[in-house]
């Protein structure tokens, strides 16, 4: 993603019908300077660096980062590549790092990597040499980061799990939007949403505000016709999304511990007042957003995720949605539209009711969204890819997702047995191909060719990835240099990566420079790497592995 805001709504000529000294606008001068405006933008943002502002990479959550020069496909070896340092933190890094190029602070510009931890703390590091430049504790008086409620899904504690998200053109200096989770000794829980200076930790517009929401309904939770968010039953771990001024935040349960219901609620983000909610099981139990922490996705327009097993009304309206509003185990189409979550489509397997039972759910991974494709008569094709626990990818064409039949799967493609494994991961795309690493199977690389996915994958990596699998990610120089990166969830993790063209090919793995030279521990359980300006970042258990060009 480019230095440059890429919020779309952001108003860039004059509302009234005339330019400044009287010269009136008409519409073929209004498309000539919004043209020559695009045109000085993009050659002001090409000066700058590349930034990494949300989870992988982008809205569309692809995983690419298509302006890496630096590493290649000759130079990513043991010999010239492995681990340059370690950054070492308070606890768990679960999410991604997030990357700022040419950030000015105290006179002089640094590249910035920004760190959060299950112990509530946020860190902004010189990302080349790995000089502390802030650090900042969320925790308010007499707090400490929350206990696993009995769940060991994230430990030791929770804190900040998801995500976060920047915005370089708001505030002073740019804003890095983040969630926390702690507690009192008194039981009491608190989930809150803070803004904070890039440049110093600064807590701006009035923040942190503290995570409160009801939603008319009958579900778990629920009292006087509302569904109450109770802090304490839920974390944030999908990553967050920002689009047309909005965060937005989506909320996992500790385990499958009820009571516990499905919520998406966005955040103003210039004043954090809480702009919208929804709950995607009102009137049921269970249906909350897991994805392994892979963030929501967007179109700028819609917001597109997978929900975890809960309660599915096979009773459809005239429209084809649930009749009583509940999509357990769901492909989840939300619209913005004047800031009003709702559901505008949706996906749900024939067998939905009988895969929640069984914990089969679709929740476990990340939905992420295709670039156009066009098919053999030149038709394009707009379209979102999820695959969950039971093993199966399925594509869904986002202006028409299929909703549910119970007899069988109305959908664009269902590409079936050709995983191995279920997903607790996020797939990766880059030029066509889809990446994905499924638990207790081989990395799996698929083509798109005439808007089609094959059915089978076109390479496999020599490695089996034991659970949770792998979230890969790419970098490449445009269409050149591709290199797909992987992390392996062992006793001693390993960084891997692999020829783009064919993930048959390993180019580099951490183990095999001599005496442990790129041995870096445990890599965190949603690792996922960040891969900017020449160097890959992988957060552990106890701080970021740092790699690159040893010389």
């Amino acid at each position: 993603m480019s230095r440059c805001h890429a919020d779309s709504s952001r108003t860039l000529l004059p509302a009234g019908p005339f330019l400044p000294f009287g010269i009136p606008l008409n519409a073929s001068l209004a498309r000539f300077l919004v043209l020559s405006l695009g045109f000085v933008l993009a050659a002001f943002c090409s000066s700058f660096g590349t930034d990494v502002v949300t989870y992988h990479n982008d809205n569309n959550r692809t995983g690419a980062n298509r302006a890496e020069t630096i590493l290649t496909q000759s130079n990513v070896n043991s010999t010239s590549f492995g681990k340059l340092f370690t950054l070492t933190v308070d606890s768990g890094v679960d999410a991604q790092p997030l990357y700022l190029s040419a950030l000015t602070i105290n006179g002089q510009s640094h590249n910035v990597l920004y760190v959060v931890t299950e112990n509530d703390t946020v860190y902004a590091f010189d990302a080349d040499t790995g000089a502390s430049l802030w650090q900042v504790s969320l925790l308010q008086a007499g707090e400490t980061p929350s206990d696993t409620h009995g769940c060991g899904q994230i430990t030791p504690t929770i804190g900040i799990t998801a995500t976060p998200v920047i915005d370089r053109a708001i505030g002073a200096h740019g804003t890095i939007y983040v969630v926390a989770m702690s507690n009192k000794s008194s039981g009491t829980y608190f989930q809150r949403i803070h803004a904070f200076d890039v440049t110093n930790g600064q807590e701006q517009f009035g923040g942190p505000v503290a995570v409160t929401a009801q939603y008319p309904g009958t579900a778990d939770n629920s009292q006087g016709g509302f569904v109450i968010f109770d802090p304490g039953q839920y974390a944030e771990r999908t990553g967050l999304l920002l689009i047309n001024h909005t965060i937005y935040t989506a909320w996992t349960s500790h385990c499958d511990i009820r009571p516990y219901t499905g919520w998406v609620i966005g955040y103003d983000e210039t004043t954090l007042a809480q702009t919208s909610v929804i709950n995607l099981t009102p009137n049921g139990n269970e249906g909350a957003m897991w994805q392994s922490g892979a963030g929501l996705a967007s179109d700028g327009k819609n917001i597109f995720f997978l929900d975890g097993n809960g309660t599915f009304d096979t009773t459809l309206d005239s429209k084809g949605f649930p009749s009583m509003g509940d999509y357990g185990n769901a492909f989840v189409k939300l619209s913005t539209k004047n800031n009003v979550l709702s559901v505008a489509d949706y996906f749900n397997q024939f067998d939905t009711v009988a895969q929640s039972n069984a914990d089969q759910d679709l929740g476990s991974g990340g939905a992420m969204l295709i670039p156009a494709q066009k098919d053999a008569a030149g038709t394009l094709h707009y379209l979102a890819i999820g695959a969950g626990k039971d093993k199966k990818i399925y594509i869904v064409d986002r202006t028409n997702m299929g909703k549910f039949n119970s007899v069988s799967n109305n959908i664009y493609q269902e590409v079936d047995g050709a995983l191995g494994g279920g997903c607790w991961s996020m797939p990766a795309y880059y030029n066509n191909w889809v990446y994905y690493g499924p638990s207790g199977a081989k990395m799996k690389q698929f083509k798109f060719t005439n808007a089609r996915l094959s059915t089978s994958a076109t390479a496999t990596s020599a490695t089996i990835f034991t659970y949770p699998g792998t979230t890969p990610s790419v970098s490449s120089n445009g269409s050149s240099s591709g290199i797909v990166w992987a992390v392996e969830h062992t006793v001693t993790s390993k960084l891997r990566a692999y020829k783009a063209s064919s993930i048959a090919t390993e180019l580099y793995n951490s183990n095999q420079a001599a005496n442990g030279r790129d041995h870096f521990g445990s890599a965190s359980h949603f690792g996922t790497p960040t891969i900017i300006n020449g160097k890959v970042y992988v957060g552990t258990t106890t701080g970021v592995a740092v790699f690159g060009l040893l010389q």
